[in-house]
């Protein structure tokens, strides 16, 4: 075999006239998506034995919950995973593209309802007067089922848009999602309840706040904001020595301080998509010379 050759001209089928990879290179991001799913399964359960566990007088420190939010994220990146190898090995398929689609939906949309249902207001306060009880429960209720409904929403746009275009289209050389990503919202989610040490939420104002934050990010998945991708990083280039001190200090943050910094990588990047069209919008309407020639649009031209 010779060593010059690239992982996707390697892969390639030497009876195949048209350059196809061989059917053994389809099973790899096959692979990894299954590992989505099974960790999405994983999840679930494990959100239920907290539950069990919970519900037997343990409404302190879960190791269940605890689990299951560390399955999730371990989901995510099995999932930014098989994508990758996708493309990198020239794999891509409608049917790969619809399998992962169905593993996101149980990893990223059931899997984290179920987790936040359970941790987030199952077990609230029964000291709760019973009329704000009855509505912060029917409230959890339908939430829990917008998130869920948002996200697979979310999924089937990905799907059948073609070169999606964000309402406030950003730098032309990079790659950005519509809407806020679902792997992204899941993670929110499940790095909450891994910082505040998987203790089920108890008082009422607590629960509220934890249910405004799911009907943010069910909105903010179907919003057309715009997200970084960063599909557009060439993993395989050479990097600068800065990039590997950089590299370096992530997995020291990782492996010491993994809750709070788990915790500022998702609110930073859900926050991020605010706060581009936050200031999209400030500039838009302060300056609106500068905004349409931002926008490749001359000033007075017709729209």
């Amino acid at each position: 075999m010779n060593p010059r050759l690239s992982i996707r001209d390697r892969l390639i089928d030497p009876n195949s006239p048209d350059r196809r990879p061989r059917r053994a290179a389809y099973a790899l991001p096959t692979f990894f998506t299954a590992g989505n799913l099974f960790l999405g399964f994983l999840a679930i359960l494990q959100a239920i034995e907290g539950a069990l566990y919970a519900a037997g007088g343990h409404l302190g420190p879960n190791p269940h919950f605890e689990l299951a939010a560390k399955v999730i994220a371990f989901s995510i990146f099995f999932d930014g995973l098989d994508g990758r190898i996708a493309r990198l090995t020239n794999t891509t398929s409608d049917f790969g593209r619809e399998l992962d689609s169905l593993a996101d939906v149980i990893s990223f949309g059931i899997a984290p309802a179920v987790l936040g249902f359970v941790w987030g207001f199952y077990f609230l306060d029964p000291a709760t007067p019973e009329p704000l009880r009855h509505y912060i429960m029917q409230a959890g209720y339908f939430l829990m089922f917008c998130f869920v409904l948002c996200g697979a929403a979310r999924l089937a746009r990905f799907n059948v848009t073609t070169n999606p275009k964000p309402r406030n289209p950003g730098r032309p050389d990079r790659k950005y999602f519509v809407g806020l990503p679902i792997p992204a919202a899941a993670g929110l989610v499940a790095a909450i309840v891994y910082f505040l040490e998987s203790q089920p939420l108890v008082y009422w104002p607590f629960v509220v706040a934890w249910l405004a934050l799911l009907a943010l990010l069910s909105y903010l998945m179907l919003c057309t904001w715009r997200y970084r991708s960063f599909k557009d990083l060439n993993l395989m280039r050479p990097r600068s020595p800065i990039t590997v001190v950089l590299v370096g200090m992530v997995i020291y943050a990782l492996w010491f301080f993994s809750k709070p910094f788990l915790l500022l990588l998702c609110v930073g990047y859900v926050m991020s998509g605010i706060l581009v069209r936050l200031v999209g919008s400030i500039r838009r309407h302060f300056f609106p010379r500068r905004g349409l020639q931002h926008a490749g649009v001359e000033p007075g031209a017709s729209r």
